[in-house]
């Protein structure tokens, strides 16, 4: 078998395995991607890029070209819950249309300068791969099936098959972004923990003109529908492309229920149309039992799977590839120690089973039974669609604005930020807006129409609220350990004078002239124990 170098081997192709490639490449980092398919999937999954992931997006300079794709700029992003497509409207979150946000419709309130974006990943992936393959030093390669892995002390050999020919593949590290069925996770002998089934669905991706005419009467991105069973119907291209999703019980077998029916019990009648694919599934909560073995690393649904109400776990993925493509990095280019990754699985394998744990609590309050007496005439009815309404008005805004997932989450608790504290648990919908230690640097707009994330190095940035602090100590300082710094000045925009911001554009540490800039970047690049508050 012939042997090749790789630099960083990434197996899997979807949105963290790209996200992840993208990330390394623009850091100077050769990798290669493995994907064992040589197509993407039929049916459609991830509905949602969130807005942290668009932040991310933005960072690495796709943000715009994903926000133009899927459903067109026009097409409302709004929620709608009725009896059945064609009956009576129950509840509604009316959302804007991604034209009125490329226009900036009301930013001065927004959050983030990336509002969440409604994409399905059929359109998302392309986009990614195209980016990823016009990048210098990062291969993309389909077709190419990880057979086994070999670890050594000072690298991984990874035995790739494709095309008939077997071959190894030399990297530094390998990361598993493969999926819930990872071969990298069973390699490792890794298992996951959690809930095994929380529901189980029946998702079929149709082509109907038909269903299109109907949603044309009140344009939604997605009608949920009380029939026999809780339906969605997802507007996937904002025409003739739809995704129903029906839930039933962990108990229930799906394999006899007809895709054919739950369509038409969703819509309240029949429509004309095409089955494009069905997929049975089950909805868990699961959480690796580790995300890493030595040099090979667990990320996205490799790592964790729950149950999809929101697109979260496509998202929290793209959020483990954030993190760990700067680690990666900092290591390759020598300007942090080996044991600086130890922190990944600290910062992410918390937040995995906090997102999980949430995800969960929020699938079993909008999935939960509902009197059949939504559909009654008269009173009885009228009563029964009022109390579901009063229900949905509590379970579903977090759901649909997960601000706490996009902005909430954090490494206070990690051993690369310095005076972190202890925190609740994080939520899916609350968040605090004010820069705090391990958490995201909250989003400004400049006078200059830049958010103050735009503002941010590459690297570790230093930003400073008042220009009497010195900060040539913290230069003399980074220059002397080959930390790559960047300073910037936002006069009065925080409450301590300067602050410590990582690649990744988390808060490592809040202080003033106090702060001792050579061991505070020793701290943050893993050299040394980070004292916490």
């Amino acid at each position: 078998m012939s042997h090749t170098d790789s630099g960083i081997l990434i197996v899997g192709a979807g949105p963290t395995g790209l996200t992840l490639a993208i990330d390394l490449a623009g850091r100077g980092v050769p990798c290669v991607v493995v994907e064992a398919t040589t197509e993407r999937p039929v049916n459609p999954r991830c509905n949602t890029a969130s807005a942290r992931s668009m932040e991310i997006f933005r960072r690495l300079g796709v943000a715009d070209e994903v926000r133009r794709a899927g459903l067109p700029e026009d097409h409302p992003t709004s929620i709608l819950y009725r009896t059945t497509m064609v009956g009576e409207e129950l509840f509604r979150l009316d959302q804007p249309s991604s034209g009125e946000v490329l226009a900036g419709k009301g930013r001065e309130d927004w959050p983030t300068p990336e509002p969440q974006h409604r994409i399905s990943q059929i359109y998302l992936e392309p986009i990614l791969e195209r980016r990823a393959r016009e990048i210098p030093g990062l291969t993309v390669e389909r077709g190419a099936r990880l057979v086994e892995l070999h670890r050594f002390e000072d690298r991984v050999e990874a035995v790739i098959e494709s095309e008939g020919t077997t071959r190894v593949l030399r990297g530094a590290y390998v990361i598993g972004c493969d999926g819930a069925h990872s071969a990298v996770r069973r390699q490792l002998g890794i298992r996951y923990r959690g809930v095994d089934a929380i529901q189980n669905f029946v998702s079929t991706f149709v082509r109907s003109a038909e269903l299109g005419r109907l949603a044309a009467r009140d344009r939604a991105w997605t009608y949920w529908t009380y029939g026999r069973r809780l339906a969605s119907l997802i507007a996937i291209d904002g025409g003739d492309l739809w995704l129903n999703h029906v839930a039933f019980g962990p108990d229930h077998e799906t394999d006899d229920e007809d895709p054919e029916q739950l369509l038409q019990e969703a819509v309240g009648g029949a429509v004309e149309h095409e089955v494009l694919g069905t997929v049975r599934w089950t909805g868990r909560q699961l959480v690796a039992e580790r995300y890493r073995e030595g040099r090979v690393f667990l990320a996205g649904d490799a790592a964790h799977i729950w149950i999809p109400v929101g697109g979260f776990g496509m998202n929290a993925g793209i959020q483990d590839a954030a993190t760990l493509g700067w680690m990666l990095a900092a290591v390759h280019h020598g300007w942090a120690p080996p044991e600086l990754l130890d922190a990944y699985e600290l910062e992410r394998k918390p937040v995995g089973e906090q997102f999980a744990s949430a995800v969960a609590s929020a699938a079993r309050a909008s999935l939960a039974e509902v009197s059949p007496d939504i559909h009654l005439p008269g009173v009885d009815g009228e009563r029964a669609r009022a109390a579901l309404a009063e229900r949905l008005a509590v379970t579903e805004p977090a759901r649909y604005s997960p601000d706490g997932f996009s902005f909430g989450y954090h490494y206070a608790g990690s051993p690369l930020v310095v005076g972190g504290e202890e925190q609740p648990a994080i939520g899916m919908g609350g968040y605090q807006d004010r820069a705090q230690i391990g958490f995201r640097l909250p989003h400004a707009w400049l006078e200059d129409g830049r958010s103050v994330l735009d503002a941010l190095g590459p690297d570790f940035t230093l930003l400073r609220t008042d220009e009497a602090t010195d900060v040539q100590v913290w230069i003399d300082a980074a220059r002397a350990q080959g930390v790559p710094l960047t300073v910037v000045d936002l006069p009065g925009r925080h409450p301590t004078p300067l602050l410590l911001v990582r690649p990744d554009q988390h808060v490592a540490w809040m202080g003033g002239a106090e702060g001792r800039a050579d061991e505070l970047l020793r701290a943050v690049t893993g050299r040394i124990a980070a004292r916490q508050g």
